[in-house]
């Protein structure tokens, strides 16, 4: 069995900024109450996680010595 492959089109610090957008959009339109919550703490997650990839990838991030 093979591994399909699929290549991204866009960075990951990209994805997860719209997919940030997208939950804080979405949270907008629900109630107040548990699943609002929960949407805004994913987005919260995601933009955390774009700005961890950035710092990774940042030029100045030297290897532990």
């Amino acid at each position: 069995m093979q591994r399909r492959r699929f290549k991204q089109t866009t960075s990951l610090e990209e994805r997860l900024a719209e997919q940030a957008q997208r939950l804080r959009e979405e949270a907008k339109t629900l109630p107040p109450g548990i699943e609002r919550e929960r949407t805004i703490r994913r987005a919260r997650q995601a933009e955390t996680g774009a700005h961890i990839s950035e710092w990774l990838r940042s030029p100045g991030l030297q290897p532990p010595d």
